[in-house]
């Protein structure tokens, strides 16, 4: 890969930035319940998520409780030692948390209800929350993202939860005996071994949910309640705890306009919480257009100390990075370019698909650019918080198939079922590509407020107007020169033909190269060699194939394949549609 800067790089102390802010962290939590296995073999699945955080590891056994176990990955950032999990308070000795996440709120909470902290770690809330009010109205209560395994020694319960988008990642894994595992990723999980004669499943923990379980005195557990705390479409009970009050109801155009600038800009305000250097990803597209000129915008207010970082890959001459290229100079950020090429991007299919878990055809396509520039960050720059634009097409109708919606109604509906199934999908590769490289991201499309007011708007202001997608999002930062006029109504480009050569995109590249990869006969058995999702193209049948080396009899982690709708589609890109006008074109 061959990368230029197009800034000066300036190097930076941050040590003072690090002291004044917050140490929410990318880290990796793994934990047992009852095994029934010695906890040293056991303990080996816990590094196959050590990626997640680099460098520093504990396990730790709980006193008193046969064979629990709680294992923790760090991304260590001043102190080697502080801020190690699980997290304990001499407050409460009785709780231990293992979380993954950074609650933007836990400051406003600490002081709307008295708490007196013990620690700098805003996950010390959960534990302040819990105590006071019990699980539900803890989880609902925080603004932010996160996975976390709680255990309550004195009520002896196991406690999990995880963010309404699932934009960090939980899996378990549960025995018709109480053996209860849970891990980040589910790779942490396939060589977990139980006295069982039937399979454990290991399925993904649902987004906006927590589940409570009995703890047994020989470590096993029952569950006793699987409940959802936040669906996307509520006002979230924490909105009473944030910088932004409650906004005027008014579906006035301009009144909804100012909302929706106000709710973004809070949305990304509250993601600074920071104390390692924050980059963002550019594309060059509207969404991570407009969270790069926000980002780059409030730094300043914010008075950080550093210049923002911006990162876009592709070829030298694709879309993608002539806009990005155009966007960063308007907006003043230290740009760098990535290029690859169309063989480092196939070499890096089968590293991305371990990564992934999944076999979903657009995932893993869109997932290498953004595996490759991940990689890139890490190795070549310093910036380690990465800011990213996902979720706006699912919230705001943006992908090219909703203008062909029956009507507002439908089009709205199919907005939610698309948030609803982010963790399947755009959030699994936007976690899973960056912490593959120890990164950590932030989203701020998918903040919790915003998303419940843009989805609150009648339905026909949120659909496709005068030919042209997410018109009330690009129609409200109209006039305020935040990024250049020609980006703010740039047609949404498939990655697949972004990122590649004006000649060639990377979806015709990737046609080609699989055609040599599967033949015409295994084509044809395709239904009775994978009977769960049978691929329908050369390029699903490879994917596929390197999915089952690497996750045997996994096939069912993934449900469907991510589709367009209300059009016959048998492959996810965007060029296939007869709508799609790419920018080369």
């Amino acid at each position: 890969m061959i990368a230029s800067v197009r800034a000066s790089v300036t190097p930076v102390s941050i040590g003072a930035e690090a002291n004044r802010r917050s140490r929410g962290e990318m880290c990796g939590i793994w934990a047992l319940f009852g095994s029934d296995e010695c906890l040293s073999i056991q303990c080996m699945s816990a590094m196959k998520i050590a990626h997640r955080g680099p460098d520093a590891f504990r396990f730790e056994n709980v006193n008193g409780f046969t064979n629990c176990c709680f294992g923790f990955h760090r991304l260590a950032i001043l102190d080697q030692l502080y801020g190690m999990q699980p997290l304990r308070i001499k407050k409460f000795p009785f709780l231990w948390l293992c979380y993954n996440g950074e609650i933007y709120n836990h400051t406003l909470l600490k002081k709307k209800f008295e708490f007196d902290f013990q620690t700098k770690m805003d996950g010390e809330i959960l534990l302040h929350l819990y105590d006071r009010f019990g699980i539900k109205k803890m989880a609902s209560m925080l603004d932010g993202v996160f996975a976390f395994i709680l255990l309550d020694t004195a009520n002896r319960k196991v406690l999990l939860g995880r963010d309404t988008y699932g934009v960090r990642p939980l899996f378990k894994f549960l025995t018709d005996d109480g053996f209860l595992a849970v891990c980040s990723e589910a790779k942490g999980l396939t060589q977990i071994t139980h006295a069982m004669a039937t399979p454990a499943n290991i399925v993904p923990f649902l987004p906006g949910h927590f589940e409570v379980f009995d703890l047994k005195p020989n470590g096993k557990v029952q569950s006793i309640q699987m409940e959802q705390f936040h669906c996307c479409t509520q006002e979230p009970a924490h909105a009473i705890c944030d910088t932004v009050d409650r906004l005027p109801t008014s579906f006035e155009e301009e009144m909804v306009k100012s909302n929706i600038r106000t709710l973004f800009e809070n949305a990304v305000r509250k993601r600074l919480m920071s104390h390692r250097r924050i980059g963002c990803l550019l594309s060059g597209g509207l969404d991570s257009s407009l969270v790069a000129a926000t980002l780059v915008k409030l730094a300043k207010e914010e008075k950080l100390q550093y210049p923002i970082q911006t990162f876009s890959i592709g070829s030298e001459d694709s879309p993608d990075i002539l806009a990005a290229r155009k966007v960063a100079a308007y907006i003043g950020s230290e740009h760098h370019e990535v290029n690859f090429t169309t063989e480092e991007g196939i070499q890096a299919v089968e590293d991305v698909i371990f990564h992934l878990e999944t076999y979903d055809i657009t995932t893993i396509r869109a997932s290498v650019g953004m595996y490759l520039v991940s990689k890139y960050i890490r190795e070549k720059s310093d910036s380690v918080v990465i800011f990213s634009g996902e979720g706006s097409d699912e919230l705001t109708q943006g992908y090219i198939y909703f203008h062909k919606a029956p009507n507002a109604k439908a089009g709205a509906e199919d907005s939610v079922r698309l948030l609803k199934e982010l963790y399947l999908f755009d959030v699994l590769r936007a976690d899973r590509t960056t912490a593959a490289h120890g990164l950590e991201l932030r989203v701020p499309f998918l903040d919790h407020r915003f998303t419940a007011y843009y989805l609150s708007l009648p339905e026909e202001m949120r659909i496709p107007k005068h030919g042209v997608e997410k018109h009330l999002l690009r129609d409200s930062f109209k006039g305020l020169n935040l990024i250049p006029d020609e980006i703010l109504w740039r047609r949404k480009e498939a990655f697949s033909d972004g990122v590649m050569s004006v000649k060639k995109s990377w979806y015709v590249y990737l046609q080609e190269h699989l055609e040599s990869m599967v033949n015409d006969d295994q084509m044809e058995k395709a239904h009775k060699t994978f009977p769960h999702n049978p691929p329908l193209t050369k390029e699903a049948y490879y994917y596929r194939q390197v999915f089952e080396k690497q996750y045997p009899g996994r096939a069912e982690w993934l449900s469907h394949f991510w589709m367009p709708r209300w059009i016959n589609a048998t492959d996810p890109s965007a060029r296939t549609l007869s709508i799609y006008k790419p920018d080369k074109e």
